[in-house]
């Protein structure tokens, strides 16, 4: 396993940044250290108002697409940082993907960036794409944010997607999960004080328990398929589990696979971990049969 101990290394080389823009540049630069996907295309588009990347491979079938919400905590992280998933996952599953940038905390609390994936949604839809050949997906806050968008497209009595991907989600902003304090010393990644500081600035005083910031407090029956994935070395790995759950009690069709020694966020650094490469060739397989 030297290779998830090369990546923690290169994870632990400086110190945190504490400023809002040394952080983001900080996330692009570890979370592209190995270099983009081979034989992925790469092309930009005005989405809603807002920033986009759609991802494509040789073989990529145009009417089937992931989109794709970045981690970050709400405050960094960008199309840049997730291009190795973004990217990923379109070559390995034959799709297209749309990574949205959506507006960040501080400058832009809740609800914006929810305001943006919705946007996002609807373009989508408004090309043409149906809603079941389209897989919402994210990391971290961005899982969140999938379940958040789910969630509302549901209260709308709207088309819901065909199935959710969600990695390494953050769905409890009050921090209530066991693994905050139990993985806190093996997480090289998220400790519970970044965490609060993230939650403080997306949410700017709104309710921690809102289902449409915490996700996992939030009614779960009728929501798509999904398949989380997580490491179990990561502080938010209660998430996962109570999330998991929550969704089976509720007749949700959820698969839930824990990746041993693996940490948060692993599959953005798949050219060099075997089990991030193994977690995207798992959800390529996943979305083909969600998908159809």
């Amino acid at each position: 396993m030297a290779d998830i101990d090369s990546l923690r290394a290169l994870l632990q080389s400086k110190a945190r940044p504490t400023d809002w823009a040394e952080r983001r540049a900080r996330m692009d630069e570890v979370c592209t250290a190995d270099g983009l996907p081979e034989g992925v295309t790469f092309s930009t588009v005005m989405v809603a108002g807002r920033p986009a990347e759609w991802s494509s491979g040789p073989e990529s079938r145009q009417d089937r697409v992931v989109l794709y919400l970045h981690g970050g905590g709400y405050c960094s992280g960008s199309i840049a940082s997730h291009r190795t998933v973004a990217g990923g996952i379109a070559r390995a599953a034959r799709l297209r993907t749309l990574a949205l940038g959506f507006r960040l905390a501080p400058e832009h609390p809740y609800p914006a960036a929810l305001e943006d994936a919705l946007g996002a949604w609807g373009w989508l839809r408004g090309q043409g794409i149906a809603a079941e050949r389209i897989c919402v997906a994210g990391d971290s806050a961005g899982g969140g944010l999938s379940l958040a968008l789910a969630m509302t497209l549901r209260a709308r009595g709207e088309t819901l997607p065909g199935c959710l991907w969600l990695l390494s989600p953050w769905t409890d902003l009050t921090m209530s999960g066991e693994s905050i304090t139990d993985e806190d010393a093996v997480d090289p990644l998220i400790h519970k004080g970044y965490l609060e500081s993230l939650a403080g600035a997306y949410l700017a005083g709104h309710d921690p328990r809102d289902p449409m910031v915490s996700p996992l407090f939030g009614e779960m029956a009728g929501l798509p398929p999904a398949l989380i994935q997580v490491g179990s070395d990561e502080t938010l790995l209660d998430d996962s589990f109570r999330l998991a759950r929550k969704m089976g009690v509720a007749h949700v069709a959820v698969t839930l696979q824990v990746y041993p020694r693996m940490i948060h966020a692993f599959p953005v650094w798949q050219k060099r971990l075997a089990e991030g490469r193994r977690a995207i060739a798992q959800a390529a397989a996943f979305l083909e049969e969600r998908l159809g």
